[in-house]
């Protein structure tokens, strides 16, 4: 009984010297303790006024980047000199005239990414070009019964624009605000605005060659912005309910830093982005994969002559191997379209000279070739056949067993492709149009 008494006091006793070591090792290596962010108001930090309208108040900031200003490469001073027929072709016809003066660009910071009735706009920033630069204004609510009056005053400031020009705003922004106008049962100022969502010019013209198109990518690459401890993005609603709770404003200015940096960037990427829409040929542009992107827009729209022109200047600049045959057999397809057979011919030839992933489609164009246009049917079955080797379907199939039925009709001279020596031998003494770039594939 003794000895087990003994035996628990020492437990007792290691227990309570580790637990002394413990706490001197959690004493040692504790983080030191953070400042407390002392109980301020956004209005004390920011300068702006407190708005006061017939639905109550909110409060609005302004920051302005003179004419003499730059963004990266961008000069402020640009902007009011953009053309007004700018945005018309990356528009579709919409935007035929409107004056720099005219554009808004909108974008806003929320309390989640879900949309729907539940998620809430507590800051909209606005920018706009005019003759002192570049202007953005920014529609804060201190608290959500404050959204009425932020609608109030925010359609009543956008009744001096046309246009509306947005990052993702078709899909987001202006769904989402239309939502809480409803919510706050007010008529939202979009249906008589023209709307340009920039993000999907980019993708048509930068998607071939950058990972994602996200505002702050390309911020970086076209502009050579690059931000200093900018807030993420997915902290914005974190900073904002923080606010609603302990009313220090102090972590929420980053987040107005943001929106006006977003909205700037935005502005002078209108700048660059629709003027390769507007003028294709003479689109001032680095990156054949750029170019290459500008190229199948063109071709959608039927714009076939400039697509093919900006498709050749696109391997001109050089491309990755993964986008240049491609191009190329994009370029054989335009030239079909056009009429300029012997070209695509040539093109398509090309195509088939080293081992790419569009080898077996050149063979098959040139045996359609070959069938339909020269009724040469000999050569259209050779073509067909080598098709067959790089990959087998079963249209090219018919295709094989239709040609091998119209050769045995023919008599023996024709059967054997009196074209086919001298075909062959063009094909053999014609120079390869490649750029350097496929040369490992020879």
């Amino acid at each position: 009984m003794g000895e087990a008494k003994a035996n628990m006091s020492s437990v007792a006793e290691q227990l309570a010297h580790l637990r002394q070591t413990v706490a001197r090792i959690d004493q040692k290596y504790q983080a030191p303790a953070l400042p407390r962010v002392p109980k301020m108001f956004i209005e004390e930090l920011l300068s702006g006024e407190v708005v006061e309208t017939a639905l109550g108040q909110h409060f609005e900031t302004e920051k302005v980047w003179a004419l003499h200003q730059r963004h990266g490469s961008f000069g402020i001073a640009d902007l009011p000199d953009l053309a007004p027929d700018l945005l018309n072709a990356l528009a579709d016809g919409a935007i035929p005239h409107a004056p720099p003066a005219s554009w808004a660009f909108l974008d806003t910071e929320t309390t989640g990414l879900a949309g729907g009735s539940g998620t809430y706009a507590f800051l909209v920033g606005i920018g706009s070009i005019d003759a002192n630069g570049f202007r953005v204004r920014q529609f804060f609510m201190r608290d959500f019964n404050e959204e009425p009056s932020l609608f109030d005053s925010l359609t009543r400031y956008l009744e001096r624009f046309d246009v509306l020009i947005t990052w993702n705003g078709k899909s987001y922004d202006q769904p989402l605000l239309e939502t809480r106008y409803r919510m706050c049962r007010a008529k939202h100022p979009f249906g008589r605005m023209q709307h340009l969502d920039l993000l999907h010019g980019a993708r048509r013209l930068f998607k071939l060659r950058l990972e994602d198109c996200r505002l702050v990518r390309l911020e970086n690459e076209i502009l050579g912005v690059e931000r200093d401890e900018d807030i993420p993005g997915e902290l914005i609603p974190y900073c904002y309910f923080e606010y609603l709770r302990s009313r220090r404003a102090l972590r929420l200015v980053p987040v107005f830093v943001h929106n006006a940096i977003d909205i700037l960037s935005l502005a002078c990427l209108t700048g660059v982005i629709p003027e390769a829409f507007r003028d294709p040929d003479n689109a001032p542009a680095g990156h054949g994969a750029d170019l290459l992107g500008l190229a199948r827009w063109l071709s959608v729209a039927g714009r076939l002559e400039q697509a093919w022109r900006v498709t050749r200047r696109a391997i001109g600049l050089g491309l990755a191997d993964q986008h240049l045959f491609r191009a190329l057999h994009e370029a054989g397809l335009l030239e079909k379209r056009m009429g300029r057979f012997e070209e695509a011919v040539e093109t398509f030839r090309d195509l088939t000279i080293s081992p790419n992933p569009f080898r077996h489609k050149a063979w098959e164009e040139l045996a359609k070739h070959y069938e339909h246009r020269e009724k040469n049917f000999p050569l259209a079955l050779e073509s067909a056949r080598a098709a067959r080797s790089h990959e087998v379907s079963a249209a090219l199939e018919n295709r094989i067993r239709r040609l091998e039925a119209r050769c045995a009709r023919l008599p023996v001279d024709l059967a054997r492709g009196p074209g086919v020596k001298k075909s062959r031998a063009k094909a053999g003494t014609k120079s390869l149009r490649l750029p350097p770039t496929a040369l490992p594939f020879l």
